[in-house]
């Protein structure tokens, strides 16, 4: 199929060949992916033009040295917990984010279709969970910055494709997450590291779990792996288990969701206030207003672990779906 390219995209191809810098190729570049049309017959020429785009950056990274400097896609905190999806190319990072957030990232059938990572919400009951898609991660390519945002996620997400060879892109992951110091909670640390690691939540999903064949290839991998780590089955394709991952996302998660009310007033069940585990009273007066945990005399307390209206001090722990009534 021709690419049937429009006439911009010459002019912004010309600039890139003429560009002087790497700044004006980035732009020229990225001008030319985004003008291209989306079809069968471009699928080659854009994932070309990612492969240039990153090598264009990784020059102009090398240009500048390892000063210290802010992470080139930084992506803000939203939602309850913040879940980057990672995992090596043609695993359907981009379908899991479309099946389940408001986000429109690019999916294709082709390796690096995503070249920066796109955020998305993910409705869960009365609260929202941030998805990141990011791009893939291998042995023979991956962009430096990911490295950070990894490190500042809340949960990694590891997606691997059951219908190719799960067992060895999961030790390859896990290898390649290692070297950047990344381990997921619970896994051994070497103890020759010279600078601190960084231990997450981590889970793995195995996409493409599309029928009963590939059912059994799941226990297989289960076996085979021998991991203590979360693991889930699903297939964006079809849509399965996307309600049991977000179920798993809140249980790894580690947070409860509070509920306030005004004295003979109905708590809104819409708007918890979200929290650490074992947090406490005084620790959901101070996000509420920094100066309640000082004017906060006790409160009354709805939940399974209490008599409804209990009365309890600033040191009490709260429970998943308590309701609090604050008396200042």
């Amino acid at each position: 199929m021709p690419a049937n390219l429009p006439p911009p995209y010459y002019e912004a191809e010309k600039r890139y060949r003429e560009a002087k810098t790497s700044g004006e190729k980035m732009e020229a570049l990225e001008e030319m992916l985004t003008i291209m049309p989306k079809h069968k017959g471009t699928d080659k020429l854009r994932a070309d033009l990612r492969r240039r785009i990153a090598k264009v950056k990784d020059e102009a990274q090398q240009q500048k040295g390892p000063s210290r400097r802010e992470p080139e896609y930084a992506i803000a905190k939203e939602g309850a917990v913040q879940v980057v999806v990672v995992g090596p190319p043609n695993t359907g990072k981009s379908s899991l984010i479309v099946a389940l957030t408001n986000a429109s990232p690019e999916v294709a059938d082709f390796p690096h279709s995503t070249w920066k990572p796109t955020p998305g919400m993910a409705a869960f009951e009365n609260i929202q969970f941030q998805l990141v898609d990011t791009p893939p991660i291998s042995r023979d390519y991956m962009d430096q910055w990911i490295a950070d945002l990894m490190r500042r996620a809340d949960i990694l997400a590891l997606l691997l494709d059951l219908r190719a060879d799960p067992l060895q892109q999961y030790e390859e992951t896990l290898s390649l997450l290692g070297e950047l110091r990344i381990f997921p909670m619970g896994a051994p640390i070497p103890e020759d590291l010279k600078k601190p690691p960084f231990v997450k939540k981590t889970l793995i999903l195995m996409n493409k779990m599309d029928d009963e064949k590939t059912e059994e290839d799941y226990e297989a991998f289960l076996e085979l792996a021998d991991t203590r780590l979360p693991c889930l089955g699903i297939s964006t394709r079809a849509g399965r288990n996307m309600a049991a991952l977000l179920h798993m996302i809140y249980g790894l998660a580690g947070i409860i969701r509070v509920y306030t009310k005004a004295p003979g007033k109905q708590p809104d069940r819409k708007s918890p206030f979200v929290l650490p585990k074992e947090s406490t009273l005084g620790d959901l007066a101070s996000k509420i207003h920094k100066d309640f945990v000082d004017k906060l005399k006790f409160a009354k307390i709805w939940g399974k672990a209490v008599h409804d209206g209990q009365m309890v001090q600033k040191d009490f722990v709260l429970q998943d779906g308590d309701v609090v009534e604050m008396h200042i």
